[in-house]
């Protein structure tokens, strides 16, 4: 019996009494890759990008592992709920335009000292001062450096388009325009490198484009640790008791760790390792979080149809976007259907195996989306679900 044919047979017997659809968590995989993030890092703390995992209970969990420290949210509502829950380190990775969460931000001490928001612009200031709504706390703001690698004088750009500051001497502008402004406080640095942590460099049946990801990625490293180093710099001649500079991502964490800048990583994909993290030379991580859906019909030989499956990933719409099944082995979509909103063929000989009833596993592409479609994940433990806890959906929060 295969590795993966030996983890169906558990996950089968582990929620033989759940019916289908449903979505599982691996502890054994989760802490394990947790360890391995641990080990990448090499002694810089992990900030969680909630957005990867969304499901408090999992966070309770990582964050009570050695080497692991607050939470890197999504929305300020998210972040707001979080502080309430009891997190008292959330760092805001988008800039904001919700008022009444910056009303709310701006209203409460508690809240104030736990989270900080993102700010690459003045006019986001002029936003979170015109909806404090009298509220007089301070808040706690974090800068975020463009990471992108520009070439050929900036006409060639490698990087998601966020932040506008891309040098340092734009950094230490706007660091100066908070550092002037009343009811602001500048603690901290992100710059997350996508095109490195993001992008896989090992895509299968695709040498040349994996050797050319490779070298793109190799030069916008080397590049980028010179800047931050810089941009880090400049911005502590403004605000020296800058708390902290977040970089990195699941893909890049040892990498990231590197650089005497950085003081601290951002990771959670890593965590579960959804598809898109199979394509990496720097890492190997387990699959942790899975989710099953049931067979209903047997149209034919070497065919079966399932309920549900069509969870895309967010991103440049394309096969890689798409769920994969997982278990058992073998399987396929139907390149005329795919993943349907309400039914999905599969094709491939292990169908005939299937039937009415029985359990297909798939591994969604990214990690933290898959909790938008269930309400629960259920922690498996060798061959036995240990707890069913709720994921953000399930405790009724749907923030973006």
């Amino acid at each position: 019996m295969t590795a993966r044919a030996a983890d169906r047979a558990r996950y089968d017997r582990a929620t033989a009494a759940y019916e289908a659809p449903l979505a599982l968590v691996d502890l054994d995989a989760f802490d394990a890759n947790a360890a391995d993030l641990v080990r990448r890092a090499n002694g810089k703390p992990i900030r969680v990008a909630s957005k990867s995992v969304r499901c408090r209970a999992l966070l309770e969990r990582v964050l009570a592992r050695e080497g692991f420290a607050g939470i890197m949210s999504f929305t300020l509502a998210e972040s707001l709920w979080l502080a309430r829950s009891g997190f008292d380190d959330v760092l805001l990775a988008y800039p904001s335009a919700d008022r009444a969460g910056y009303a709310e931000l701006a209203a409460d001490p508690k809240l104030a000292a736990s989270v900080t928001v993102m700010v690459d612009d003045v006019a986001q200031l002029d936003l979170i001062d015109a909806a404090r709504a009298g509220g007089r706390e301070v808040v706690r703001v974090c800068l975020e450096l463009d990471t992108s690698l520009r070439l050929f004088g900036g006409r060639v750009r490698v990087g998601a388009r966020r932040s506008p500051l891309h040098s340092p001497a734009r950094l230490a502008e706007l660091a100066r325009s908070v550092a002037r402004r009343p009811g602001f406080r500048l603690v901290g640095i992100m710059g997350y490198e996508g095109h490195v942590a993001g992008v896989g460099d090992a895509v299968a049946g695709h040498p040349v484009r994996s050797r050319a990801v490779r070298l793109m990625q190799a030069a916008a490293r080397r590049e980028l640790a010179e800047r931050r180093g810089a941009a880090v710099r400049a911005v502590r001649a403004v605000a020296p008791e800058l708390e902290f500079v977040n970089g990195g991502g699941t893909g890049s964490v040892q990498h990231t760790a590197a650089e005497d800048a950085v003081t601290e990583i951002a990771a959670g994909s890593g965590l579960y390792v959804p598809r898109l993290f199979d394509n990496y030379t720097s890492f190997t991580g387990r699959p942790a979080a899975l989710f099953a859906l049931p067979v209903v019909r047997r149209p034919g030989v070497g065919a079966v149809t399932v309920l549900g499956g069509g969870y895309p990933a967010s991103g440049a719409a394309g096969p890689d976007r798409l769920p994969v099944p997982y278990l058992p082995e073998g399987l396929r979509f139907d390149p005329q259907e795919g993943a349907g909103e309400v039914q999905t063929p599969l094709l491939g000989s292990p169908a005939d195996d299937l039937l009415i009833g029985d359990k297909v596993w798939f591994r969604h592409a990214k990690a933290g989306e898959l909790c938008e479609r269930f309400d629960v994940l259920h922690l498996v433990e060798g061959d036995t679900v240990t707890a069913t806890v709720p994921t953000y959906r399930g405790e009724g929060h749907t923030f973006l």
